[in-house]
């Protein structure tokens, strides 16, 4: 395995969890009530607290992309 198809697997990954992000984001403002009622029968969330758990879930997905994915990229492609 070459330092270059590293680099591309890592691009690729990067590109397919920022399309995950933005579906999940999709789902969360454009499908709210929708989303909400499946969450909402599954763990009995109140709606106070719905935005804040995702806004979190969102948070954390986003800096592990940056940490495991968009970093390593970023190296590869300065040392390549």
């Amino acid at each position: 395995m070459t330092v270059e198809m590293i680099r591309v697997f890592f691009g690729w990954c990067t590109l397919l969890n920022w399309g995950i992000m933005i579906i999940y984001f999709m789902f969360i403002t454009l499908g709210r009530s929708w989303t909400y009622r499946m969450h909402g029968k599954m763990f009995d969330i109140p709606p106070e607290k719905f935005g804040k758990i995702h806004y979190q879930i969102l948070g954390g997905y986003k800096v592990a992309v940056f940490v495991f994915n968009l970093v390593p990229y970023l190296v590869l492609c300065i040392i390549a």
